[in-house]
């Protein structure tokens, strides 16, 4: 084994290992629980939007698929867990979030099938256009959708029959994170699994991966297919933390937003997701109370400094800072 090999085989062990490091993100939940009791709606929101930034992250950091148009497959959770219980009266909120996922996992595989079979900018236009003809068919289909003013009347009952939705959002804030621990776990075990290696090997080089007899185009649609469901549950909790659906959760806008949240935490790390979310809507919260017509400026500012100075994120920054003075001791 040559000297190289072996410092990228202790890497890989080194990140597969738990640390301490890693409760601190989790401890931080937790203390927010009890150090912000008047915010945990705002909490909740950023709970979610973590999970739909980890499950890009799967993708775009671990398997180099760059896309436009995550959304559609938060807003295909988001309205399969709302038109569950504004149309068919169904009310138990684990299942029906299920359904959310099952249902943005299953629109991920068919259009992953089709959609990976291309690269480059072909890929990134088709990926937006999935999204775009998805909003637009949820706006023709208003009578099941609500169309432009949204779909209302989504309510259900409460958590395992014991815990109430209650007005200030204890309730959907633990539900939001039980979710999020469950979801990150499965994620970790899959980049650090043996299919885990061969999207890393497929990003790094994919006429190489072609070579040696992985199936690439499956292990692309295999984990495209999870990201998408990830993303379902995300939609899904979005649904039943608002009680309400609009087009928006199918947007251009959305789909960028959690890009840039991805961005600036940093991708292929998967705690870049903790970091990237909560910077990126905790100013976007303080920007607009400072200033509701200019605070995109700001949110501008910060995405160009992480990508002038910060190529590896806000995480990659802290590790890199880390490292510096480590080897000043």
């Amino acid at each position: 084994m040559t000297h190289q090999a072996d410092i990228a085989r202790r890497y890989m062990v080194a990140r597969e290992n738990w640390h301490w490091g890693e409760a601190l993100p989790w401890l931080a939940i937790v203390a927010a629980f009890f150090v912000f009791p008047d915010y945990l709606a705002l909490g909740t929101q950023i709970i979610i939007a973590i999970i739909f930034a980890l499950s890009l992250d799967l993708i775009l950091g671990y398997a180099g698929i760059i896309t436009l148009g995550h959304a559609a497959y938060f807003g295909a959770g988001a309205y399969a867990t709302g038109m569950l219980s504004a149309h068919l009266g169904w009310s138990e909120p684990i299942s029906a979030l299920l359904f959310g996922g099952l249902v943005g996992g299953a629109l991920g595989l068919v259009t992953g099938w089709i959609l990976l079979r291309y690269h480059g900018l072909t890929l990134l236009m088709l990926t937006l256009a999935t999204a775009i003809l998805l909003q637009e068919g949820a706006n023709a289909a208003e009578d099941w959708t609500g169309g432009f003013d949204g779909l209302v009347g989504i309510s259900f009952q409460p958590l395992l029959g014991s815990f109430e939705f209650d007005l200030w959002g204890k309730t959907y804030f633990c539900y939001a994170v039980a979710v999020l621990l469950l979801c990150f776990l499965f994620a970790r075990a899959v980049v650090h699994s043996a299919f885990g290696r061969s999207l890393a090997g497929i990003k790094g080089n994919v006429e190489r991966m072609h070579g040696v007899g992985t199936p690439v185009h499956g292990r692309l649609v295999a984990i495209y297919t999870i990201s998408a469901a990830m993303a379902g549950l995300a939609g899904g909790l979005f649904a039943e933390s608002n009680a309400y659906v609009t087009l928006d959760v199918l947007s251009f806008s959305r789909s960028g937003t959690v890009l840039i949240m991805l961005v600036l935490g940093g991708t292929g790390r998967l705690y870049g997701a903790f970091v990237g979310t909560v910077a990126y809507m905790v100013l976007e919260d303080e920007l607009a109370k400072l200033s509701p017509e200019f605070w995109e400026f700001g949110i501008g500012l910060l995405l160009v400094v992480v990508v002038l100075f910060f190529r590896r994120g806000l995480l990659g920054a802290l590790e890199d800072a880390r490292a510096r003075m480590g080897g000043l001791k």
